[in-house]
C-alpha cells in the first residue's frame, strides 16, 4: 500500500480505500447471512429430531399401555368388568321341600325390586325333581344366556345340575337349605292331609285322612315308610341313576361331595335367621337387608303345616332303627357341622346377639413399588 500511495494520486488512493471498504462491508455481510443460514437449518434439525422423539416416546407409552392392558386381562378383571360380572351372577336354589323354603324365598321376592335381580320359580311336571336329558341342555341354556333376567335367583323342587358337563364357562351359585329328617317327613306327611297357612283353601293330595303321623309308623303305613325319609340325600346328589337308589352309600358320599364343593352355603331349617345373615354379608348384591326383613316382616316363617303333631318317642325310636334314617341323619349332620364351621368364621356372639366380622386380611409388601 505504501508503494501505491506513491505512485498513486491522491484521488484514486481515496477511491481505492473506498473500494476496499465496500467490498469489506459486503463480505462480512454475507458472513452473517450464512450465520443466520445456518442457525435456521439447525434450528429446524433440532425441531424435526425433537418431534420425531416425541412420536417415538407416544409410540412406546402406548405400546406399554397395551402391554399393560393385556396383562390386566390375563391376571383377572378390571374393576369395570368385575361390576359386571356381578349383574351377571346366577344363583340357584334348588330348595328341598318341607325345609321353610317358601319362608326364605319370599325374603327373596321382596328384595328382588330394591335390590334389582330377578326371581324366578322353576316349576316342574308333577314336581319331579329329575329332568330330562332335553329339559337340562334348555335348562342350562336357557340360565345362561338370558341376559334380560340377570342377575337372577332361580328355585325350584329340583336335584342338583352340573353345569360344568355341558361346557359352559361360568356356573351358577347353588344354595340350599336342610331340615332334621324325621321333622322334615312329619311336617310333609301333615301337609299332605291338612296344606298350610300359606294356601288354606287348597286341597291337598291326602285331604280327608286323619289317620296320625303315630298311627301310620305305627301300622307299617307306605307314607311314614322309612323309605320317604330319602329325598335330601338325593337333591344334593344329582341327576344321576345311583342317586334315587334308596340307601345307596355312594349316593351319599356324592351328596357330601357336593356339598362342599359345588355349593356356596347350606344351611339348616332350625339356624335359618343365621344362614340369612350370613348370606347377605357374603352376597350383598342379592341379600341386602334379609336378615332385617326376616326378623321384623310379615312373612317369617310364613308358611306353616296345620294340625302337626309331634310323634312320640317310641315312633322315632322306631324310624331312627332303619338304615335309611341313620344315612339321611349322617348327610344331616354333615352339613350342620360344615355350617357351624363356616359361622364360626364369619361372626361373634355379644350380649347373646351375632355380629357379622370385617374384614380380617389385608395386602402388605407389594412389589415392585411404583414411582
Amino acid at each position: 500500500m505504501g508503494l501505491l500511495r506513491i505512485m498513486m494520486p491522491p484521488k484514486l488512493q481515496l477511491l481505492a480505500v473506498v473500494a476496499f471498504a465496500v467490498a469489506m462491508l459486503f463480505l462480512e455481510n454475507q458472513i452473517q447471512k450464512l450465520e443466520e443460514s445456518r442457525s435456521k437449518l439447525e434450528a429446524r434439525n433440532v425441531f424435526e429430531a425433537a418431534s420425531k422423539n416425541l412420536h417415538i416416546e407416544r409410540a412406546i407409552a402406548r405400546h406399554e399401555v397395551r402391554e399393560i392392558e393385556q396383562r390386566h386381562t390375563m391376571d383377572g378383571p378390571r374393576q369395570d368388568v368385575a361390576l359386571d360380572e356381578e349383574d351377571d351372577m346366577v344363583i340357584i336354589y334348588n330348595r328341598v321341600p318341607k325345609t321353610a323354603s317358601t319362608s326364605f324365598t319370599n325374603i327373596a321376592y321382596d328384595l328382588c325390586a330394591k335390590n334389582k335381580y330377578h326371581v324366578l320359580h322353576i316349576n316342574t311336571t308333577k314336581n319331579n325333581p329329575v329332568m330330562s336329558l332335553q329339559d337340562q341342555v334348555r335348562f342350562v341354556k336357557n340360565i345362561t344366556s338370558w341376559k334380560e333376567m340377570k342377575p337372577g335367583f332361580y328355585h325350584g323342587h329340583i336335584s342338583y345340575l352340573d353345569f360344568a358337563k355341558f361346557g359352559v364357562k361360568k356356573k351358577p351359585i347353588y344354595i340350599n337349605v336342610i331340615r332334621d329328617p324325621i321333622e322334615r317327613l312329619v311336617s310333609y306327611y301333615y301337609f299332605l292331609r291338612f296344606g298350610d297357612d300359606y294356601r288354606p283353601g287348597l286341597r291337598r293330595r291326602k285331604q280327608g285322612d286323619k289317620k296320625t303321623f303315630d298311627e301310620c309308623v305305627a301300622e307299617g303305613g307306605s307314607d311314614c315308610a322309612p323309605e320317604k325319609l330319602w329325598l335330601q340325600i338325593p337333591f344334593f346328589c344329582g341327576h344321576s341313576s345311583e342317586c334315587w337308589n334308596v340307601g345307596s352309600r355312594w349316593a351319599m358320599d356324592q351328596a357330601k361331595y357336593n356339598l362342599i364343593n359345588e355349593y356356596f352355603l347350606v344351611g339348616v331349617t332350625e339356624e335359618l335367621e343365621d344362614f340369612i345373615m350370613l348370606l347377605e354379608a357374603a352376597l350383598p348384591r342379592f341379600f341386602r337387608g334379609a336378615t332385617e326383613l326376616y326378623r321384623t316382616g310379615k312373612k317369617s316363617h310364613l308358611r306353616k303345616t296345620t294340625e302337626k303333631k309331634l310323634p312320640t318317642k317310641q315312633t322315632i325310636a322306631k324310624l331312627q332303627q332303619s338304615d335309611i334314617w341313620k344315612m339321611e341323619n349322617e348327610f344331616y349332620e354333615f352339613a350342620l357341622e360344615q355350617f357351624q364351621f363356616i359361622r364360626a368364621h364369619a361372626v361373634r356372639e355379644k350380649d347373646g346377639d351375632l355380629y357379622i366380622l370385617a374384614q380380617n386380611f389385608f395386602y402388605e409388601k407389594i412389589y415392585p413399588k411404583s414411582n
